[in-house]
């Protein structure tokens, strides 16, 4: 695709002298450029949504398919924002009272004591 943007590039620029570099010439491109780049922007989109779809699907794999994980955190991404901030909040606590263990020289490993709704 990339060889064949640059030979349309190229054969526009060819084109220049026969048209006399006029206004139209000119239109063509940019209004070439202005379509594929509102075009690309939806691929783009379509693309990154479908790829962190699958990358949940994997995530929730991991976590179901781990000894002692919280179940109920498989469809995160479906909580309304006012549970995820609270769920935020509560591994912020614990990530502090971690910090706090390893500098009394303790472990850094624990499981962590959630209260999920």
């Amino acid at each position: 695709m990339f060889l064949t943007a640059c030979a349309l590039v190229i054969g526009w620029a060819l084109a220049g002298p026969l048209f006399d570099y006029s206004n139209t010439w000119q239109l063509v491109i940019n209004t070439t450029t202005t379509i594929i780049t509102f075009l690309m922007v939806f691929l783009i989109q379509n693309t990154q949504t479908r790829d962190t779809y699958a990358m949940q699907l994997k995530l929730d794999e991991l976590i179901r398919a781990t000894k002692g994980a919280h179940t109920v955190l498989l469809d995160l991404e479906e909580l309304s924002e006012e549970d995820l901030i609270a769920l935020r909040d509560q591994y912020e606590a614990l990530a502090a009272k971690a910090r706090k263990r390893v500098q009394a020289g303790g472990k850094d490993t624990d499981m962590p004591d959630i209260k999920l709704n």
